[in-house]
């Protein structure tokens, strides 16, 4: 059959896939909270002072597929899922990846020398692929928090920096990154023009730059407020690219 008659055109509506991190406090969970009907899937302890629904606190990786699961077959009314947070699910994944090779940290699984990273994107990619699923078969939003590290970044045009980053195995983060719609860096603007009260404005980072890994796939401004309205009304009025 020729693939012609499948051909699309022009801009496709999907619901956003967000990765956002950023230090601690600054307000990712509060954000994602404030998203449309959202249900959290909790792999760290952080939610107690939060107004939202969530599932109990995923301890294993068997928990974390077993509530993806039960988004994904059974009736519900959620419209996001929140993800809290990456790095303490990667925790859970690299438990899972040294039992399954009889290993007593990442580091010694397979014989070493970085396999372990190499051999949990298994467990990363059940976890995209079960996330791909609530997003286009149940119209889901998905959020994913992270938090942040520093890291020296090497640009090949120019001398090393130290830049933000989620605060991931590389293999993971560039996995995520690259499924994701966009990667938002939560800071503070610390700096104020002249007459300008300074510190402390919360803000999201939507532009890579020498100080920090982020991207989109919308026309989306080099930062915006750390609002959830605002954040949808960027995305909304921005071209996404397939």
């Amino acid at each position: 059959m020729s693939p012609l008659p499948q051909i699309h055109s022009g801009r496709r509506q999907r619901p956003p896939r967000l990765l956002i991190y950023g230090i601690e406090g600054v307000g990712k969970s509060t954000l994602a909270s404030k998203a449309p009907k959202p249900i959290f899937i909790p792999t760290e302890d952080g939610l107690d002072q939060i107004d939202c629904d969530s599932f109990p606190l995923a301890e294993k990786f068997e928990d974390v597929m077993s509530v993806l699961t039960t988004l994904a077959t059974e009736e519900h009314d959620y419209q996001t899922v929140v993800i809290d947070s990456l790095d303490w699910l990667e925790r859970i994944i690299w438990d899972a990846v040294c039992k399954r090779f009889g290993a007593k940290n990442i580091e010694k699984v397979d014989g070493g020398y970085g396999k372990g990273f190499s051999h949990a994107l298994t467990e990363w990619r059940q976890v995209v692929e079960a996330l791909r699923y609530l997003r286009e078969e149940k119209g889901m939003i998905v959020v994913l928090l992270a938090h942040s590290k520093i890291e020296k970044f090497s640009d090949p045009e120019s001398t090393p920096f130290d830049r933000f980053s989620p605060r991931l195995n590389k293999q993971a983060s560039a996995l995520l990154s690259e499924w994701c719609d966009a990667v938002l860096l939560a800071t503070r603007k610390l700096g104020a023009a002249k007459g300008e009260k300074a510190g402390g404005e919360r803000i999201l980072r939507c532009i890579g730059s020498p100080a920090c890994l982020a991207k989109n796939r919308y026309s989306l401004p080099e930062e915006l407020p750390l609002e959830w309205p605002a954040l949808m009304q960027a995305l909304a009025s921005g071209a996404q690219v397939p």
